[in-house]
């Protein structure tokens, strides 16, 4: 006889579903964790520009429309201040110097500064070397810097003139003619200065691709056509950053005055930073020299603007 099979009951399947696992806690910072500590990041710098900055603007900027002399109460005038600018002749005069100062620096100081890049913008080691001179008068305090040009331009005895009697030119006395000391001051200024902008063309020159110089020498193009087709197009940001930095530097002009000539001879070298000086520390006259200062900083804003408008169209 054969045994009868027996058939088991097959096992019942759990179909419940596991219960879910908790996400384990991510180490990384949350979005909302990272944005307050980018605020608390920027607390700092931001408090200190509302302060040292931002707060001074408004409280210049409503002064400006008072009669405010430090000690005292203070008048609300509120236009007269401007409306005095206009008919102001010591005010024209500043302006005219600071123009005349503009027109000389602002060209100067970037041919002296692109120059100077073409030449150190070379792989020796005495590049680095000469690099390194040339920026040590921008770190260079004005009053040394006004010590040393005060005896280069001395009329009997200064370098500057020694130098031009090898010549047979009788030098002139640089800081006691008017119309040479404005001169006097610009060539201290752009040898101040240059070494700073150098280092930004520098920067520009060496992000020029070397591609555009190869076609161009392919093509037959020499040296100077070089620089003008390919080196001033692809340097047109880089000189529109320094030629807005000279200009903003140029009618901010006032150390230089300060130390060298005091403002003469005969007001040649006043400029409008040294008379908003006299103005505010010297008569004492708060309420004025603040509104001077914001007509000077529109003047700058124009001119800025003129400049970005006059580059941008140049590069296009």
């Amino acid at each position: 006889m054969s045994t009868p099979t027996v058939t088991r009951p097959a096992p019942a399947v759990d179909k419940t579903e596991p219960a879910p696992r908790r996400p384990r806690k991510s180490r990384n910072p949350s979005a909302r964790q990272m944005t307050w500590n980018a605020w608390l990041f920027l607390l700092v710098p931001v408090a200190l520009f509302v302060i040292f900055m931002a707060l001074p603007i408004v409280m210049a900027l409503v002064i400006s429309f008072t009669d405010y002399a430090i000690v005292g109460d203070f008048e609300w005038l509120g236009l007269e201040n401007y409306f005095q600018i206009a008919v102001d002749p010591f005010f024209w005069i500043a302006l005219r110097n600071t123009a005349y100062y503009t027109i000389l620096y602002v060209p100067a100081g970037l041919i002296v500064a692109l120059a100077t890049a073409l030449l150190l913008n070379r792989r020796y080691r005495a590049v680095r070397l000469f690099r390194t001179f040339f920026y040590i008068p921008v770190v260079a305090s004005t009053v040394a810097t006004a010590t040393i040009w005060f005896w280069m331009l001395n009329p009997q005895s200064g370098l500057l003139n020694v130098v031009l009697g090898w010549f047979g030119i009788n030098g002139p006395a640089w800081l006691y003619e008017s119309q040479w000391a404005m001169i006097a001051i610009v060539m201290m200024s752009v040898w101040a200065g240059f070494g700073a902008n150098m280092i930004i063309f520098l920067g520009g020159l060496q992000g020029v691709p070397n591609d555009l110089y190869e076609a161009a020498r392919l093509d037959g193009a020499n040296a100077w056509q070089q620089f003008r087709y390919v080196t001033l197009p692809s340097l047109t940001r880089t000189t529109f950053l320094v030629s807005t930095l000279l200009i903003i530097g140029a009618f901010q002009v006032f150390d230089q005055a300060y130390v060298l000539t005091k403002g003469g001879p005969g007001n040649s070298t006043v400029t409008m930073v040294y008379y908003i000086y006299n103005k505010g520390f010297g008569a004492l006259e708060m309420g004025y020299a603040s509104a001077l200062s914001f007509v000077l900083f529109l003047i700058i804003l124009v001119f800025s603007l003129l400049n970005a408008k006059l580059t941008n169209r140049k590069g296009a």
